[in-house]
């Protein structure tokens, strides 16, 4: 896993299996949106494969993204697997200030609830 993933400021990694064909079908346009949005990090994470970095993460559904800012998760749920609605967020949450990402991260329970067992980031091996 490359370590500049831990530098960038908005993550976005994608909870899938290897065996799940929509998984399969949903990475390309997923890999395709790093062009898009260079100042993203974005990581694809076997949930079997990489049981460490999912840790006590529910996922039920795929695709399942998580997207954080620094430590702070934005979103943390399955997404029907179109990728402009991931574009959608992203764009949302990279015209948010700082600030205003904190208070959409702690605004209510449900988000509140996301903030450490959802916090990929930390999980990623370091290099």
């Amino acid at each position: 896993m490359p370590s500049h993933l831990r530098e960038t400021e908005f993550l976005v990694s994608c909870l899938c299996a290897a065996w799940c064909g929509t998984c399969r079908e949903y990475r390309t346009g997923f890999d395709a949106l790093q062009s898009r949005f260079p100042e993203v990090g974005f990581i694809w994470v076997d949930v079997e494969d990489q049981s460490d970095i999912v840790d006590e993460l529910d996922v039920e559904n795929f695709p399942t993204l998580v997207i954080q800012r620094g430590v702070r998760v934005l979103f943390c749920g399955p997404m029907l697997p179109q990728h402009h609605l991931l574009e959608r967020l992203l764009e949302t949450y990279l015209a948010q200030s700082e600030e205003e990402s904190v208070a959409y991260a702690l605004g209510n329970p449900e988000r509140r609830a996301w903030q450490g067992v959802a916090d990929i980031r930390s999980r990623l091996p370091v290099r």
